[in-house]
């Protein structure tokens, strides 16, 4: 399942065209915190799927019957531009289970790069609903990488993606490797690609816009 949360206009369009454009990302506070509202919609959008229970809660007056989680889902994001994107579903799913993934873009001399994983620290995730976060799903190498070394500490029930911005060649890339079964939840959806691994127009480096520029070595 594929959703693009700009395919109608809403709030989150506007979001997404304040962290594209050039004259408001030089706010980091107001760029964070976009993401952060994205996270939240997502978080709010992939609730209505997952499974609940009844629950009899007691008020002052009697009991009502509610309906509540069945499961916390385990939230995953990909350090270190992912972040705000995550923070925003912790708000909205603030019981949930959390992992933490470093993986990056390890750049060449020639142009050229490969995808760098370093360290996870997650919960068991045998039988858990995952959703992953990060700002940008460009190639879409990262969060294959991410995904395989998941199933290789265990076997989650559910797989869920949540982007910022992705491209076509990223969500094409991620099903061809992982399968139809995973949700990729996105921002907005752009269809170009630069050789360097780049999304047009896209935004520029989320990590960088964030949290400041890094130091490449």
């Amino acid at each position: 399942m594929i959703v693009n949360l700009s395919d109608q206009h809403s709030l989150v369009s506007n979001w997404v065209a304040e962290i594209r454009d050039v004259n408001v990302q030089g706010d980091r506070l107001r760029f964070r915190r976009n993401l952060e509202r994205i996270g939240e919609v997502a978080a709010y959008e992939i609730s209505k799927l997952l499974p609940w229970k009844a629950a009899e809660t007691p008020t002052p007056l009697g009991i009502h019957d509610s309906k509540v989680l069945e499961f916390q889902p385990v939230l995953a994001t990909i350090l270190r531009a992912g972040l705000p994107l995550h923070n925003g579903m912790l708000n909205y799913f603030d019981k949930a289970d959390n992992a933490f993934i470093s993986a990056y873009r390890k750049h060449h001399r020639d142009g050229t790069f490969e995808i760098s994983m370093e360290y996870m620290s997650c919960p068991s995730l045998d039988d858990r609903i995952v959703i992953i976060s990060d700002p940008m799903l460009a190639t879409g190498a990262s969060i294959v990488k991410t995904i395989r070394y998941m199933k290789e500490e265990g076997s989650p029930s559910e797989i869920h993606v949540v982007v910022a911005i992705a491209c076509t060649v990223g969500i094409e890339y991620i099903q061809r490797e992982c399968g139809s079964n995973i949700s990729i939840w996105c921002g907005d959806i752009d269809d170009e690609l630069t050789a360097k691994g780049y999304i047009v127009p896209g935004l520029g480096d989320a990590g960088d816009l964030a949290f400041g520029i890094k130091m490449q070595s």
